[in-house]
């Protein structure tokens, strides 16, 4: 059912990352729940910082981090609405913009980590209403949320610093050739997904084809790098589903950004294709195969944060959690004795703990010296 042949050299690649998936299994399970928890943590806020920093979003993981703490103590949809006057006053003017953007992708990152299985099948509907959740939030004028496009787009690749944009193909005509073209994909998926032996290789074709629709006028990209992560929450090997479930897939997106738009136009040469075998998703599918292996490294590192935090001395994570409330400020010791009241020298012990465990960064030196948290 594939639209590409996976030849000798990438099942290779594919049975390597299966067993990498295995070893990551293993490894999670020997570890206490609230460990895991916190790796799941780590990724889910690596995901939501990424996913949107690829659209030129410009919240960092930290600030993100705090972000999601203030809207999740309500839980609501309506927490940003709720919460947006305190969000806005901590936060710099330029990133109101990028909250939105960020709080949309939180939840639907939330949806798809909850709810994946009971999206198999796949319908239109749970995608209009996963795009409608991602927009949830946005203020500009003339975006329609969860419905598909009425005027053409193409993938562009923004470049923050200079807003040059660059076109990387031409998307599915607005209309009836991409209500069709939606409709077919879903029928493809929700078979391929039962038959195919290899969900990976079914998710990487699946979202491929979903971005050369382009289905909606806005917030494609990172719509389809969750549904990627759906498609893999759908995988009937458990174990893959479990690991998928820690990892912060968009993280090395992010830091493979360029070639990810070189890859998606070398499998279409810059042209929407209706007939998907004129694609050369395989090359898309070597691109993802090296990004989970990325992706998988970072486990070992969330770990060891996990178990780095559990040791830390009382006094330490009480300035760790006022650095949480400093997310853009550079701080320094005097203003971590005046949050505390601890005396110079305990201060001075913990920020030096802090930093030799990598949770907070140190910048300059003697009166310049200052600190900035680490995500």
């Amino acid at each position: 059912m594939l639209s590409f042949q996976i030849d000798s050299q990438i099942t290779k690649q594919l049975i390597a990352l299966n067993e990498l998936m295995a070893e990551k299994y293993a490894f999670l399970e020997s570890l206490p729940k609230d460990e895991k928890e916190n790796i799941h943590r780590y990724a889910w806020i690596s995901m939501v910082g990424a996913s949107t920093r690829i659209e030129n979003a410009i919240l960092t993981d930290s600030e993100i981090d705090w972000l999601d703490s203030v809207l999740g103590k309500d839980g609501k949809q309506t927490a940003l609405d709720a919460h947006r006057t305190q969000i806005e006053d901590k936060l710099s003017k330029d990133k109101e913009r990028s909250v939105e953007e960020v709080a949309g992708c939180r939840t639907v990152l939330l949806l798809i980590y909850e709810q994946a299985k009971d999206h198999l099948p796949l319908t239109e509907h749970v995608i209009r209403s996963l795009h409608h959740e991602l927009l949830r939030h946005y203020s500009r004028p003339g975006i329609v949320k969860g419905d598909y496009k009425d005027h053409s787009n193409s993938v562009v690749e923004k470049n923050h610093e200079t807003g040059d944009k660059k076109t990387i193909f031409k998307t599915a005509d607005p209309s009836v050739e991409t209500e069709m073209a939606m409709k077919e994909l879903i029928e493809w998926y929700n078979k391929a997904i039962k038959e195919e032996p290899w969900p990976l290789v079914v998710a990487v074709e699946f979202v491929y084809r979903f971005l050369a629709i382009h289905p909606f006028q806005d917030g494609n990209g990172r719509l389809g790098r969750a549904l990627f992560l759906m498609s893999l929450l759908h995988c009937p090997n458990e174990k893959m589903a479990e690991v998928v479930y820690h990892l912060a897939v968009d993280r090395h997106i992010e830091k493979h950004k360029e070639e990810y738009y070189i890859v998606l136009n070398q499998c279409s040469d810059g042209i929407y294709r209706s007939d998907s075998t004129e694609y050369k998703i395989e090359y898309f599918l070597k691109y993802m195969i090296k990004v989970l292996q990325g992706a998988m490294a970072d486990v070992d590192f969330y770990a060891k944060r996990a178990k780095e935090f559990k040791k830390l001395p009382d006094k330490a994570i009480k300035l760790l959690e006022c650095f949480k409330e400093k997310v853009e400020e550079r701080v320094k010791t005097k203003d971590m004795i005046e949050a505390t009241g601890f005396p110079k020298r305990t201060v001075t012990t913990n920020l030096k703990t802090l930093v030799d465990k990598e949770f907070i960064a140190r910048y300059g030196q003697g009166s310049a010296t200052y600190y900035q948290l680490i995500f």
